[in-house]
């Protein structure tokens, strides 16, 4: 199954229409419907994973498990954490973190 293919039965799920995900996102009419001949940016697929829960790997087809496998505690504390000396971390930086531990459990779980 192909991303956009993926992206129609999670919006399925939620009994939301593809133009109503993109309204919900911020893009543009069609935007979605493109990704079959164009290649999104990396910020859109994080959107629409963070939208769904779902991990951008299981989006672009790496994996088979749509959603990431952390505790809510987790992923609240990862929300709410300050960064460095303090200071806030955006969404990009979340998402570094939760794919380090991601990496990190994945990992451990194999020994």
């Amino acid at each position: 199954m192909d991303l956009y293919e993926k992206i129609k039965e999670l919006a399925a799920q939620k009994n939301i229409s593809i133009r109503q995900l993109e309204e919900k996102l911020g893009f543009a009419n069609a935007t979605l419907r493109r990704w079959n001949k164009n290649k999104p940016s990396v910020d859109k697929i994080q959107a629409v994973a963070k939208f769904f829960n779902v991990s951008v790997d299981y989006l672009l087809g790496n994996e088979e498990i749509k959603e990431p496998q952390f505790s809510p505690e987790l992923l609240e504390a990862i929300d709410n954490a300050e960064g460095y000396s303090g200071q806030p971390m955006d969404d990009h930086d979340k998402e570094i973190i939760k794919g380090l531990l991601a990496g990190y459990f994945a990992g451990k779980n194999k020994k």
